[in-house]
Parts: structure tokens; sequence; C-alpha cells
């Protein structure tokens, strides 16, 4: 179940940043940039801070 929660979350960051950039202004692709490099170090650390707040929060 966390797995999708974070699959959601993601991309939900990624097309709010695209759209952000768009009608608003283009540095809002800076908040797609952090979301990638972040789910890069977490393939190689296996840290996802998102997975820590879901943790915290009790969901399995």
């Amino acid at each position: 179940m966390r797995e999708r929660i974070v699959r959601a979350v993601v991309g939900t960051f990624v097309l709010t940043s695209i759209l952000l950039a768009h009608f608003v202004n283009i540095n809002w692709l800076w908040l797609g940039v952090f979301v990638g490099v972040n789910l890069l170090q977490s393939s190689f650390t296996k840290f996802c801070p998102l997975e820590k707040i879901l943790d915290a929060l009790g969901v399995e």
C-alpha cells in the first residue's frame, strides 16, 4: 500500500510542477527536478522521506 501512495504522491508532484511551470513561472520545474533527484537517491540509499512520514503515520 505504501508503494502505491509514494507513486501517487510523486506523480502528483511532477504533474503539478509541469502545470505550475506552464501557467505561473518556469522556475516551478525545479520542483520536478527535486522529486527526480530524490527518487534517484532513494534507489541507491533505500531512504525515502515520504516512507518515513508514512511510517510515522502508521500506514502499512
